[in-house]
């Protein structure tokens, strides 16, 4: 599992309460930090790693205990996160790109599902989108119960990815787009009751792929070897933060080779280590920017992140994100 994030405070379980009309909520970010706060109840931290201006769309329903939304990105990015407790979290990609959990490939007929209150990661390409459900344990429970399902809740909630049926999981992708394109059309108590109906067709095509779902085989011992080397490796990093850190450093730091090193960090983010680190400060340097008081000079923040080149650090900086820095502070001061 990635490294903790977030507060340890425990996160307590969530009765959402539906939108005016059960309306389509739908919001655009041009930046990264801006798009991980967008989901409503989650906690989330997103690191941008490939370059080019970013750009984010969600569009998010909700009734009580329950969450559906479709979230796209322009550019590939590294997300810590963490919904609700008491909560079970559903991921089907739009179409299969690639992108990874906690590490691990997803395949074309792979639904991803992990427990609230638990941290995961995932790491997402380019031109990525991808559909989600939040449900309410108890809520689910009963869902299931009704239909008579006999799902295996603790292998469900032990699952990080579940082999599905090919055609039941395609179904449950256009129930979910459209149920989202109804919610954004939406006027009136037909239009409620319309929606009513949808929502059932979802939960009922969601139940039927965990009906007959199988688990993904754990990872090995030596995937778990190479996931801890990249999360000792990025600990190391973050704890050097004003150290422009070398591949030799982290070598030294985790006991392994440079090519060791190499294999890890490409296996489980698809990166190299050091194009992985240099987008990791990059990423913190653009924070900062953005959550200051705009105060502090440019070049103190790039050396507190470990950029003693001043001129390298902001051609690499508009280089990943599209933008100077001194234009992301602009932004910020003019918001």
């Amino acid at each position: 599992m990635p490294e903790n994030q977030f507060s340890q405070a425990e996160t307590h379980p969530i009765a959402l309460a539906p939108h005016a009309k059960q309306a389509l909520r739908t919001v655009h970010a041009r930046d990264v930090d801006e798009h991980a706060g967008n989901l409503t109840n989650w906690e989330q931290r997103y690191d941008q790693i490939t370059c080019g201006a970013f750009e984010g769309v969600l569009n998010e329903w909700h009734s009580t205990g329950l969450q559906i939304f479709h979230e796209g990105a322009s550019r590939a990015i590294r997300q810590s996160c963490r919904v609700w407790s008491d909560a079970f979290w559903f991921g089907l990609e739009a179409r299969p790109a690639g992108m990874r959990i906690n590490g691990r490939q997803v395949g074309a007929d792979i639904m991803m599902v992990r427990p609230g209150g638990c941290e995961f990661e995932l790491v997402t390409p380019d031109l990525h989108d991808i559909y989600g459900i939040v449900l309410q344990r108890d809520v689910l429970q009963t869902m299931a119960a009704r239909l008579g399902c006999e799902t295996d809740w603790n292998r469900i909630g032990n699952a990080e990815m579940l082999n599905v049926e090919h055609d039941a999981l395609d179904n449950c992708r256009k129930q979910i787009a459209a149920l989202l394109r109804l919610a954004g059309d939406a006027h009136g108590s037909t239009a409620n009751a319309a929606l009513q109906l949808r929502q059932e067709a979802v939960l009922v095509s969601l139940l039927a792929l965990l009906d007959v779902s199988q688990v993904e085989a754990e990872a090995g011992a030596s995937f778990l070897r190479r996931r801890r080397i990249v999360n000792d490796a990025r600990a190391y990093a973050m704890a050097q933060q004003e150290t422009p850190v070398t591949i030799p450093m982290l070598c030294e730091a985790v006991h392994v080779s440079r090519r060791t090193l190499q294999y890890c960090f490409e296996d489980v983010l698809g990166i190299s280590p050091m194009a992985y680190l240099r987008s990791l400060r990059l990423n913190g340097v653009r924070r900062a920017l953005c959550e200051g008081n705009g105060k502090q000079a440019i070049g103190d923040i790039a050396a507190a992140w470990g950029f003693a080149n001043f001129s390298q650090f902001s051609c690499d900086y508009k280089k990943l994100f599209g933008t100077t820095p001194s234009a992301s502070l602009q932004s910020k001061t003019r918001h």
